[in-house]
């Protein structure tokens, strides 16, 4: 799948996410300090929307039972979550952050 473009830089400004559909999937999209990550936007425990949670640093929590991963790697950092998120890759061109789901 090639490159999608989800939002402008701009649009999405230093620690926030926001959740963006790609190719039938949800994706959330969060703007660390370093740069721009990509997870699958649904907690692998029980299916809450990641995007209402808490971005701290590198972290998000689920906002239904508290889950922790690490945005940048998907990586599950404490229970009850214990399966990993999906990682995609992000690149910003032109302006704007684009993702691939492939």
């Amino acid at each position: 799948m090639p490159w999608v473009t989800v939002c402008a830089v701009d649009d999405l400004p230093a620690g926030a996410m926001r959740r963006f559909p790609v190719a039938g999937l949800q994706v959330a999209v969060y703007h660390l300090e370093d740069g721009f990550y990509a997870t699958a936007a649904i907690c692998t425990h029980e299916r809450a929307d990641l995007t209402k949670g808490e971005l701290r640093g590198t972290r998000v929590s689920c906002p239904l039972h508290g889950a922790r991963f690490d945005v940048r790697t998907g990586r599950v950092l404490s229970p009850p979550a214990f399966k990993p998120l999906k990682v995609y890759a992000v690149r910003v061109t032109d302006g704007s952050v684009q993702v691939d789901v492939g």
